[in-house]
């Protein structure tokens, strides 16, 4: 048991602000304003937004900000399983949804409704579409 801790401590932690850069890189292509980008991943200050568009990791992230960039993150492999086409895997997110839960509303109408409920909802979508492609 002493041999399991001490190789636990000697694992460097994953840095979850690491992929702040692969999430912001997703909503540029994705061309999401600032405002948009604040309501995705929960912020209300500019100035937070910006730091974290700076920073290349090392930097505290919170748990509800963690699970809204992997939401975001999901939503973006879903679409790249799904389509071939940069055109359809960055455009789909703005496009009207005859699904019924969209209800003639684009991804990002839904995403931009702030809650992390919101992106779970999105993502868990793509995933069962992916699934039935499989």
């Amino acid at each position: 048991m002493v041999a399991t801790a001490s190789l636990a401590r000697q694992q460097p932690a994953v840095d979850p602000s690491k992929a702040l850069p692969v999430v912001f890189r997703i909503m540029d292509k994705w061309q999401c304003s600032t405002d948009e980008q604040l309501r995705l991943l929960g912020i209300t200050s500019r100035s937070t937004l910006n730091k974290y568009k700076e920073a290349s990791g090392g930097i505290r992230l919170s748990a509800d900000l963690q699970e809204r960039m992997s939401y975001l993150l999901n939503i973006h492999k879903s679409l790249r399983l799904l389509f071939s086409l940069d055109e359809s895997i960055y455009g789909w997110v703005r496009k009207p949804n005859s699904h019924p839960f969209f209800a003639g509303r684009s991804a990002m109408e839904v995403m931009q409704g702030g809650r992390v409920a919101d992106l779970y909802e999105v993502a868990t979508r793509l995933h069962a579409w992916r699934g039935e492609m499989a």
